[in-house]
C-alpha cells in the first residue's frame, strides 16, 4: 500500500468517528450540501430549459426541473458509491439514503423561491429573471439545507453514510 492509500484510508476513519460521536462539522455539512446542489442545479437548469424549449407550462416545467434535480443529485452519489466497488442495489440504496432529505428540502426551497419572486415563472432562459431567482433559489436553498445535513450527518444519517466510498 501506498501512503496516499494509508492517508486516505485515515481520512475516512476519521468520517466514521465524526459520525458515530455524534460530531460533524460545518466544512464537512457544506461539501455534502453542495454535492447534492450540484445534482439539483443541473436537474433544474436542464428541465427548465427542456420545458421552456417545448413550450409547456409551468406545472410540467418544474415537475420535470424537480424529476431531473432528483435524478441528477443521485446520479452524483450513485456513481461515486458504484466508483468504490459496491453493487448496484446496494449503491442505489446508499444514494438514497444519502441524498433524500438534502435534495428534497433543496428543491422545496428553491421552488417556493422562484414561484414567489414576481414574473420569475413567467420568465424565459434568456431573461436575467430566469436566472437571477434561481440563483438566489440555490443560494437560499444553500443556507437552509446545511445545517440539516450537518445534524444529519452528526447522527450517522444522510450524507454519513456515503462517506466511506469517497
Amino acid at each position: 500500500m501506498d501512503h496516499t492509500d494509508a492517508t486516505h484510508q485515515d481520512a475516512h476513519s476519521d468520517h466514521g468517528e465524526h459520525a458515530h460521536h455524534g460530531a460533524a462539522d460545518w466544512p464537512t455539512a457544506a461539501r455534502a450540501t453542495l454535492h447534492c446542489l450540484t445534482g439539483c442545479a443541473i436537474g433544474e437548469v436542464v428541465g427548465m430549459a427542456i420545458g421552456t424549449a417545448l413550450a409547456w407550462h409551468n406545472a410540467p416545467t418544474m415537475a420535470l426541473a424537480i424529476v431531473l434535480a432528483f435524478f441528477f443529485g443521485y446520479s452524483l452519489t450513485l456513481y461515486a458509491v458504484l466508483k468504490a466497488g459496491v453493487g448496484i442495489r446496494a449503491a442505489v440504496k446508499v444514494a438514497l439514503a444519502a441524498d433524500t432529505v438534502s435534495i428534497a428540502v433543496m428543491e422545496l426551497i428553491d421552488n417556493a423561491v422562484i414561484a414567489v419572486t414576481p414574473g420569475a415563472m413567467e420568465a424565459q432562459l434568456s431573461d436575467w429573471l430566469f436566472w437571477g431567482a434561481l440563483a438566489v433559489g440555490f443560494a437560499i436553498a444553500f443556507v437552509v439545507t446545511t445545517p440539516i445535513n450537518k445534524w444529519m450527518i452528526g447522527r450517522g444519517k444522510g450524507h454519513a453514510v456515503a462517506h466511506q466510498y469517497h
